[in-house]
């Protein structure tokens, strides 16, 4: 099946798809695509975005650090973020908090005065893949992982909670969870994890909110910060939930769960393009790309869900070789099938 190799594939697939429609609007895209979306890959290579430049580095940073802890983890990303931010490459229309907060840590000053404290931005989860399909890691490694990646460079409780459900979602859809139980068990953990601040990974960062960022209510506790972001989240699945009931997906998907410029958005809306037909991988990346808001975003968001459920064989047999990045996403994904 090899569903990490199709998770990372289909995240990268996703995220070509999406480039060129990111900046048009829906009309633009049906005009050029059709109201299913661009479904053929461009190019030779088919270039992708920074979406999938940073979760390459998220990935090989964890298969530098076998056993990740705060410590361990931390200056690998740190150097690993770097050499994205100053490599040739990037030049895909990064985003201003990733670019700024690397900025700050370039400095070499400690990472919670680096990060931009009121970002919720979709960089948050955009590359957190690699943590749901990384193997060996306990349910509390996965989770601080998945937060930690995240509050590197966005600070806001909702980025950390968004990251760790799209990391989760990966994972239970690689392990075989079906999909049509994919959004109560992503609720359930909102539930669950609700007042869970995870300390030994984010240690002071809650107090960084305390006053003028937050106005009122005035943030007391690292619980009450941690359950904003779940709160926001728990709101945002309950999008898709309505969404999906009501049975009516032609059109804009980012008018049913948001246009993705932010982390829970980008989680819903994505999760919203999957889950109306999981067994249908490139429509599902199609549908996707044909949106108005973040959409590189959000398809490469859907097609790593698509390719963790149904693995590398879904996918068309020529992309695996016209993707930019092969090398890489192969590597990777083999280390963990």
């Amino acid at each position: 099946m090899r569903a990490a190799s199709g998770s990372m594939f289909g995240l990268a697939y996703g995220d070509s798809l999406g480039k060129p429609t990111e900046f048009m609007d829906y009309p633009a895209i049906v005009s050029r695509y059709g109201p299913g979306g661009p479904r053929q890959l461009d190019g030779e290579p088919a270039l992708v975005t920074d979406d999938t430049q940073m979760a390459l580095a998220v990935g090989e940073a964890l298969r530098e650090v076998r056993n990740p802890a705060p410590e361990s983890l931390e200056p690998v990303l740190r150097r690993r973020f770097l050499a994205w931010a100053y490599s040739p490459e990037n030049d895909r229309a990064p985003g201003m908090t990733c670019l700024r907060s690397i900025g700050a840590l370039a400095e070499g000053g400690p990472w919670v005065e680096a990060t931009q404290h009121d970002s919720k931005g979709c960089g948050a989860n955009m590359r957190v893949t690699p943590v749901g399909l990384v193997p060996g890691l306990t349910d509390d490694q996965r989770a601080g992982v998945a937060q930690f990646q995240a509050a590197l460079t966005h600070g806001h409780p909702t980025g950390l909670a968004a990251s760790e459900l799209t990391a989760y979602a990966v994972h239970w859809l690689r392990g075989g969870l079906a999909p049509a139980d994919l959004l109560a068990a992503l609720r359930d953990r909102c539930e669950e994890q609700r007042k869970i601040y995870r300390g030994d990974w984010l240690g002071e960062l809650w107090q960084r909110h305390v006053g003028e960022l937050w106005r009122r209510p005035v943030v007391d506790s690292p619980e009450t910060f941690i359950a904003k972001g779940w709160d926001e989240c728990a709101a945002a699945l309950d999008k898709v939930t309505a969404g999906l009931a009501a049975g009516q997906f032609e059109g804009d998907p980012c008018l049913v769960a948001g246009a993705g410029w932010i982390a829970e958005e980008a989680l819903a809306t994505a999760l919203y393009c999957y889950l109306i037909s999981p067994d249908e991988p490139v429509t599902v990346l199609g549908r996707a790309a044909a949106s108005s808001g973040d959409s590189d975003s959000i398809a490469c968001l859907a097609g790593a869900f698509a390719g963790a459920a149904l693995g590398l064989g879904a996918w068309p047999a020529g992309w695996q070789t016209q993707i930019e990045y092969a090398d890489r996403l192969l590597k990777l994904g083999t280390a963990w099938d």
